[in-house]
């Protein structure tokens, strides 16, 4: 059972169209409204996984790579020269 109430302000255009979507699939605009939080919440949820997992390679990656500092400010449209080389030179036999 729902006891809880949430309020915010919309335009008349956003709430024109929630209306819209809800007589169209014959249900109450609070549960397009429910529906549509649901479906940012777990997306959400799933953009904050991927990024931990972007953090957790670039950490690995680190280890591995090291960082530049050059104090090129246009360094970065060479770097895949640069990483190419060192990877070059750190495994040369």
């Amino acid at each position: 059972m729902k006891t809880e109430v949430y309020s915010w302000r919309i335009s008349s255009g956003l709430k024109s169209d929630l209306e819209r979507v809800a007589r169209r699939r014959k249900v109450k605009v609070s549960a397009v409204l429910e529906t549509a939080v649901r479906d940012w919440m777990a997306k959400n949820a799933a953009d904050t996984a991927d990024a931990e997992e972007q953090v957790r390679l670039h950490v690995a990656a680190d280890r591995i790579l090291g960082a530049f500092a050059s104090g090129n400010r246009h360094g970065s449209t060479t770097v895949r020269q640069k990483i190419r080389k060192r990877l070059a030179n750190k495994h040369a036999r």
